[in-house]
């Protein structure tokens, strides 16, 4: 059973539909290469099959939420978080925050004082498949299997 999903942008600004760039911004999904956590819901997973040709997503682990929490997530002033401000929100380290997001009991955008993504830089190394085509199509798009390594290339 999933609990939450990690999802990344890969597509651009430009030539995105209204609908498109409506359902990315309700996902927080703004920019290219930023990533969020979503809790598992049925909705959640209607909206990324609607964007799923701009985004790319896969099952989150809490450790891989770990490794995002520690190195991207960032507070207002775009300043990186301390022990202190994981106190405020109510959690005594990161990895009990990572294992909250990765059970789908706590989410990005209800914790007021993170910001709720995570801006990444493009992979190193680069893409190793297509970013204009679905996983099943040997790309990167929709439902990626390979995303968790991808993200760790992108932090």
């Amino acid at each position: 059973m999933v609990n939450a999903y990690l999802v990344v942008r890969i597509k651009g600004q430009a030539d995105v539909p209204y609908w498109a760039t409506t359902t990315m911004t309700l996902l927080k999904l703004d920019k290219k290469y930023r990533a969020t956590i979503l809790p598992a819901k049925d909705n959640t997973l209607g909206m990324l099959n609607k964007v799923k040709h701009y985004v790319s997503w896969v099952e989150l682990d809490a450790s891989l939420a770990k490794e995002l929490i520690d190195k991207k997530a960032r507070k207002s002033g775009y300043q990186k978080i301390t022990a202190d401000d994981l106190k405020e929100i109510g959690f005594s380290s990161t990895g009990e925050l990572a294992s909250a997001l990765a059970d789908g009991k706590a989410t990005l955008s209800k914790i007021k004082l993170l910001k709720p993504w995570f801006a990444l830089s493009p992979p190193r190394y680069g893409f190793k498949r297509s970013t204009k085509r679905l996983y099943g199509q040997k790309g990167v798009l929709g439902q990626n299997k390979d995303l968790g390594t991808l993200v760790r290339n992108m932090m």
